[in-house]
């Protein structure tokens, strides 16, 4: 695949952590971009950050760090995205 490789680290804010809503987030956005995208949990396995499944598997918490990985060629712009989905709050109302 052409384009940029992007790696990103982030501490996960949400009081909840990762839940159904933010996941559901994240791969409708990873979804709308040309680009691959993989979600790592600090010491965890890779996952396919278009995929909720696999997402649904991570179990980060407030505080977690997680490593972005977007390769494509629309990396740059599908990066900041995500990066967006991944520090907004999450409300349960």
């Amino acid at each position: 695949m052409t384009g940029d490789s992007i790696r990103r680290s982030i501490t996960i804010t949400n009081p909840q952590g990762l839940h159904m809503r933010p996941l559901q987030a994240f791969v409708e956005t990873a979804g709308r971009y040309q680009s691959t995208v993989f979600l790592t949990k600090e010491g965890g396995e890779r996952l396919n950050g278009k995929s909720l499944w696999n997402l649904l598997t991570m179990a980060a918490e407030q505080g977690t760090l997680v490593h972005l990985e977007v390769s494509g060629p629309d990396s740059s712009q599908a990066a900041d995205a995500l990066i967006e989905v991944l520090q907004r709050h999450y409300t349960d109302e």
